[in-house]
């Protein structure tokens, strides 16, 4: 009795079903499943012998697709080639030159004399070897300069930075649309222009203190305003897709002579060439453009090409049939759009800023990506060649890196602000001898080398109130800055008269 266990169980028991009453019956039930067990095995094993065959039959049909697929991709990007070579070194004909200044006069561009190549794209008659001899000149007189180049006597001394001030405050935009975007000085006339927001150009005489003339057409926000100070001529580029030359007259008014509406988004920067007879344009369609200024012609157009290529992510069975997904993957710096601009100042280098934080560096002569700068955070809002050639400043949501353009690296970088204030804005001035930085406030740095330091010299407040300054520029001699924020009004900082008088003596 005592290995004894007591079972408890229920006390409804359900009855054995017929077949499960006897050994015989529970036999044959055992059979019966044995059986449908190894049918359904069978039945399995002859599906993954199918599917086996179908993905061997797919993967080589895949196989066959990507050699052909590669082979058309080499000979479309020979024909692409072989036609960019030939737009580049095709003449444009005297009758179409003609009728393309023509339909450029008046500030209106006629869309019945465009000549309109495959595909639905614009002809552009190229940079042609007379252009490029002329800019290689170019290139070699300011080059034998700058190895003679002095700091000039009457730049402004670092001790008269550090007393820098508010002079005057100018509201020169609208009200109802404040914001200044950009700012450009013509420093033989002491001239400032200011692009704003409420899509108006506006040209200030500083020594008097009036306004010379303000130009209306824009659509939408100036985004970019640029001198050409040997032929008067004023340039404006806007979010409108459109860019604007203005041809100065003698009476001080400014008219348009040309509209350009080769870009089809908005036209992010505008930089003139160091012999004042071109310009580049460059826009938020991934492309930039290589004008010429007398004309209004653009020469080439020119965008950096990339090729998507295929990956099989995924082999299935579905309802008996094998199904492959395919996906297309791309570059995806194939739609970084340019969102700066600016010539070296010997002409045959191009710099660019992308809305993919990567600057690009182009020669003039070939159009060809030489190099790319990494390594910033949000898109590169401004860029800027120093005057001694070796230094270049670049502004963007992490703040300001310095390169070394011999050597083609990063050698010096300002975190000045927070991770919600971007930097809007970097200028060297003429000399090359000092850098004002553009954010929350506008900082002044005295350029060192590539190991020596760079230190700040004067910390000038927003005093817009908007905690937002979007431009700076350096006057004549570093003797002022020229600020534009997001309220309507042009700042001019330097030396109150007195300081000034000091300095000198």
């Amino acid at each position: 009795m005592d290995d004894i266990v007591p079972v408890k169980t229920g006390k409804i028991v359900k009855p054995r079903s017929l077949t499960a009453a006897s050994i015989p019956g529970m036999l044959g039930m055992f059979q019966n499943e044995w059986d449908a067990l190894m049918l359904s095995n069978f039945a399995l094993e002859q599906q993954l012998h199918t599917a086996r065959q179908e993905l061997s039959h797919a993967l080589y049909q895949h196989d066959a697709a990507c050699r052909v697929i590669a082979r058309l991709k080499k000979e479309r990007d020979e024909a692409r080639s072989l036609l960019a070579q030939a737009e580049r070194q095709a003449p444009l004909p005297a009758s179409a030159a003609t009728a393309n200044v023509s339909a450029l006069s008046n500030g209106k561009r006629a869309a019945e004399s465009e000549d309109m190549g495959p595909g639905g794209k614009r002809m552009r008659p190229g940079v042609s070897d007379s252009i490029i001899a002329e800019l290689t000149e170019c290139n070699a007189a300011l080059s034998q300069q700058r190895k003679k180049r002095q700091i000039p006597p009457t730049l402004a001394p670092i001790d008269a930075l550090e007393r820098y001030t508010q002079l005057s405050s100018h509201p020169l935009h609208k009200t109802n649309k404040p914001g200044i975007t950009s700012i450009d000085i013509n420093l033989s006339k002491d001239i400032v222009a200011t692009g704003g927001v409420d899509s108006s150009a506006v040209l200030f005489d500083r020594t008097s203190g009036e306004i010379l003339s303000t130009l209306n057409g824009h659509s939408k926000k100036v985004t970019s305003v640029k001198f050409v100070a040997q032929n008067d001529v004023f340039l404006s580029g806007s979010a409108d897709k459109t860019v604007r030359i203005w041809q100065g007259s003698e009476d001080g008014k400014y008219d348009c002579r040309h509209i350009l509406k080769d870009h089809t988004a908005e036209v992010q920067a505008v930089t003139v060439h160091a012999t004042s007879n071109y310009f580049v344009t460059a826009s938020l369609d991934t492309t930039w453009c290589f004008y010429d200024l007398s004309s209004g012609l653009c020469l080439t157009q020119v965008q950096l090409l990339y090729f998507s290529f295929s990956l099989i992510c995924k082999v299935f069975h579905y309802n008996g049939h094998l199904a492959i997904i395919v996906c297309e993957v791309e570059d995806p710096s194939n739609s970084m759009g340019y969102t700066s601009a600016a010539f070296h100042p010997d002409g045959l280098i191009l710099g660019t800023g992308t809305t993919g934080a990567t600057v690009r560096i182009w020669d003039v002569k070939s159009r060809g990506n030489v190099a790319n700068f990494d390594g910033h955070t949000g898109a590169v809002t401004a860029i800027s060649f120093s005057e001694n050639g070796y230094f270049l400043a670049t502004a963007a949501h992490d703040g300001v890196k310095l390169w070394d353009l011999r050597k083609l690296k990063n050698f010096r970088s300002f975190e000045l602000y927070d991770q919600d204030t971007p930097t809007n804005s970097v200028d060297f001035d003429h000399s090359g001898s000092y850098l004002a930085i553009a954010g929350s406030d506008i900082r002044v740095y005295q350029v060192g080398s590539v190991k020596a330091e760079w230190n700040c010299i004067k910390t000038l407040p927003d005093l817009s109130g908007t905690g937002k300054a979007t431009c700076v520029k350096f006057g004549t001699d570093a003797k002022y800055l020229a600020v534009g924020s997001m309220d309507r009004n042009l700042r001019i900082f330097g030396l109150p008269e007195g300081d000034d008088a000091s300095t000198e003596s």
